[in-house]
C-alpha cells in the first residue's frame, strides 16, 4: 500500500512549532511525524506527517486545520513514497549503540561486543526500538543505573516495541519481566527478538491495550516500570502507572520531547512520584522517578 507524505516548508524554529502542533494532533492515532533539515545555510526545514493513501483526505484536512492559526500562508505539499521498507533500509549498516554496559547491534555486528558488555541483537523490523533513537539509549542507560544501585525483582516494560528494554533488564539480572504493547505486531516482533537473544524464560509478552488487562495483576506490583511511549499518553496514565509500582519502586519514562518535560513531571509528581534524574539526548529526555519520599 502506497505511503503519502504531507509536509510544509519553513524555518528550523518554526519547524519546532509545527512538530509540537502535529504531536498533539496525530500522536494518539499512530501517524508518523518528523522534521528534517533541507538547507542549513538558508535555514530551510520541512515538517511532515506520513500516512497511507486511504487516510490522506482526512489527514490533509486535519493538517490544514491545525496549521491555520500559526502557519496561515503555508502550502501543504504532497509526496508519494515508493513501496520500500524504509525502516530496514534506513538502519542498514548502522553501527552498534552503547549505553551503560549495554551494546545494541544488528546481526551484521554479532560477536563484536567488548569484554564486560551485555550484547543485545535487534535488527531493523516492524517495531520501534533499535537503540539508535535517543529515547531508547536513554532508557538503557537508566536501566543499568537503577538495577546496579538496588535489587529489582519484577519489571514492567510498557509499550515494549522491539522488546529491547525488556531484554536488557533480563540480561542484566535474573528479574521477572512483563513486556506489553497495544500492537500485536510489536508483541510478535518482541517475542522473536527475545528468542533471538537466547532468553528461554523470565520475560512474559502480552498484547494489552490498557491497565485493565489481567496481566498487570498477575505479574505485579513492579519494582521497576519502564515506559518509552509518548508524552501525552504518559501524562494521561500517570495515576494508573503509579498504582502498579511496588513500595520503594522506580519508574523510567521516555518518548518525551524536551519541551514536554515539565508537563510530564507535573503529572507524575501529582501521582506521588519524585523526580530523581533526567537524561537529555537529541532533543528528547528520559526521566527517572521513584516513590521513595
Amino acid at each position: 500500500m502506497s505511503e503519502i507524505r504531507l509536509y510544509i516548508t519553513t524555518t528550523e524554529k518554526r519547524a519546532e512549532t509545527a512538530l509540537s502542533l502535529m504531536t498533539d494532533a496525530f500522536e494518539e492515532d499512530g501517524y508518523a511525524i518528523a522534521t528534517m533539515e533541507i538547507d542549513e545555510k538558508k535555514d530551510i526545514w520541512e515538517a511532515s506527517v506520513y500516512m497511507f493513501r486511504v487516510d490522506e483526505e482526512e489527514v490533509h484536512g486535519r493538517f490544514a486545520a491545525l496549521l491555520a492559526d500559526e502557519f496561515p500562508d503555508a502550502e501543504i505539499q504532497r509526496e508519494e513514497l515508493p513501496d520500500i521498507d524504509w525502516i530496514a533500509k534506513s538502519l542498514e549498516g548502522l553501527k552498534p549503540v552503547r549505553a551503560g554496559r549495554f551494546v545494541v547491534h544488528g546481526s551484521h555486528d554479532r560477536g563484536t561486543e567488548r569484554a564486560g558488555e551485555i550484547a543485545i541483537e535487534i535488527d531493523a523490523g516492524q517495531a520501534f526500538g533499535t537503540g539508535h533513537h535517543g529515547t531508547t539509549a536513554g532508557c538503557l542507560e537508566t536501566i543499568f543505573s537503577v538495577m546496579r544501585a538496588r535489587t529489582v525483582r519484577r519489571v514492567l516494560d510498557l509499550g515494549t516495541g522491539s522488546g529491547v528494554l525488556a531484554i536488557a533488564a533480563r540480561k542484566l539480572a535474573p528479574v521477572r519481566v512483563l513486556a506489553t504493547d497495544i500492537d500485536p505486531i510489536a508483541t510478535r516482533v518482541a517475542r522473536e527478538n527475545v528468542r533471538l537473544n537466547g532468553i528461554a524464560e523470565g520475560i512474559a509478552l502480552e498484547t494489552a491495550p490498557g491497565f485493565h488487562s489481567t496481566a498487570f495483576r498477575r505479574h505485579g506490583p513492579f519494582d521497576l516500570i519502564i515506559a518509552n511511549i509518548l508524552a501525552r499518553p504518559l501524562m494521561r496514565m500517570a495515576p494508573q502507572l503509579a498504582a502498579q509500582l511496588a513500595p520503594g519502586g522506580d519508574v523510567i519514562l521516555s518518548g518525551i520531547l524536551a519541551s514536554q518535560r515539565w508537563k510530564v513531571l507535573a503529572a507524575y509528581n501529582g501521582a506521588g512520584l519524585r523526580h530523581v534524574h533526567t537524561i537529555w539526548r537529541e532533543g528528547w529526555v528520559t526521566i527517572h522517578l521513584d516513590n521513595r519520599r
